[in-house]
């Protein structure tokens, strides 16, 4: 089979690997849907001959790119029970791997394994953007018949994220959040938060992207590039600030402008990957009594209760997906991802 496989400086290729077999405890899924998330082009830009893996340890040889594999069980290896994975279930991948004993791996949350190097699918770990991909079955979500394999893909990432960013927030319909960013993440976190009755402010500096924050139910969209953000967001909020800020950008002057224009008591959470932010603690923080969050991701609890939120509320995650690319496209794809200024795009296999 041939899997995609970021060089660095903006290169990739669908280089040739034997087809998996599964191993004790694994399955091996034929892949239907791989979504392509923001986090990707981290690694689609980065100097070629520099690895970056957010910290975890380095894969031994090229890996398989694609952190939201979504497909059916086409074979079962050994020691597999039957009521974790069959032949021709439907299913999405928790796309990480931990020690699987540790209290955080036993309660869903593999990625925060304290015992031993976590593995991440699609960064130092064979990913979807392949015909097959070879898991362990523990790391399974079943993919309830109403959503399509781009849907699920969706969830196994960037909307997953979105979810479980407002899901710690304690979102309500009382709140007027703003979302700086208006990425993959960004949006469907505007289409989530408004699903969940909250006033959306949703911030980019693409006009592309303002429009369908709007179709995906923003109340309200602000251009940083053009105003400033904080006086906008207090503008809208009777001066107070919003009650909930998100920042899916990882951009510094975006976080720094999600925590000042949240209000009194109000909360800050940031789900973008990588970059820093410098903050005045007194004003910014202590004075505000701002709760300050960080978010990575979700559980597999927390994955199948996205689904069938989006699933209950009738939420449309397809639409999210503005282009639909076959592997061998996948240079096109990521040069159009890189610009920034598209919405999502989804291999289908």
């Amino acid at each position: 089979m041939r899997g995609v496989v970021f060089l660095g400086d903006r290169e990739l290729d669908l280089m040739g690997f034997p087809d998996p077999a599964p191993g004790a405890g694994e399955v091996v899924l034929e892949m239907k849907a791989s979504g392509m998330c923001g986090s990707d082009l981290k690694h689609y830009r980065r100097p070629r001959g520099v690895r970056q893996n957010n910290g975890l340890p380095a894969a031994s040889g090229p890996v398989i790119a694609g952190h939201e594999p979504c497909g059916v069980v086409a074979a079962v290896g050994p020691g597999v029970d039957p009521r974790q994975a069959r032949i021709g279930d439907r299913v999405m991948v928790h796309h990480y791997q931990g020690c699987t004993t540790c209290g955080h791996c036993r309660t869903g949350w593999q990625q925060l394994c304290q015992r031993t190097a976590v593995k991440v699918y699609g960064n130092n770990s064979h990913g979807g953007h392949a015909r097959y991909m070879a898991v362990p079955a523990n790391t399974l979500v079943p993919l309830p018949e109403e959503l399509s394999f781009a849907a699920g893909a969706a969830i196994s990432c960037g909307t997953g994220t979105a979810y479980g960013a407002l899901r710690r927030m304690n979102i309500s319909g009382n709140d007027t959040i703003a979302i700086f960013g208006q990425g993959p993440v960004g949006l469907s976190a505007t289409q989530l938060a408004a699903a969940m009755g909250a006033r959306v402010i949703a911030l980019d500096i693409s006009p592309q992207r303002l429009d369908r924050a709007r179709a995906f139910g923003a109340a309200e969209t602000i251009d940083p590039g053009a105003t400033d953000p904080i006086a906008a967001i207090k503008d809208l909020t009777h001066g107070l600030g919003a009650d909930l800020t998100l920042d899916t950008s990882s951009a510094p002057e975006a976080r720094l402008a999600a925590i000042r224009s949240t209000k009194v008591w109000g909360t800050c959470c940031f789900v973008g990957e990588g970059n820093e932010v410098t903050i005045d603690v007194s004003p910014d923080m202590l004075r505000k009594q701002l709760t300050l969050i960080g978010s990575w991701t979700f559980s597999t609890v927390g994955q199948a209760e996205c689904a069938q939120f989006v699933i209950d509320r009738g939420i449309r995650v397809d639409d999210l997906f503005t282009e639909q690319w076959r592997l061998d496209q996948a240079a096109e794809a990521y040069r159009l991802f890189d610009r920034q200024s598209s919405g999502k795009g989804v291999f289908l296999l």
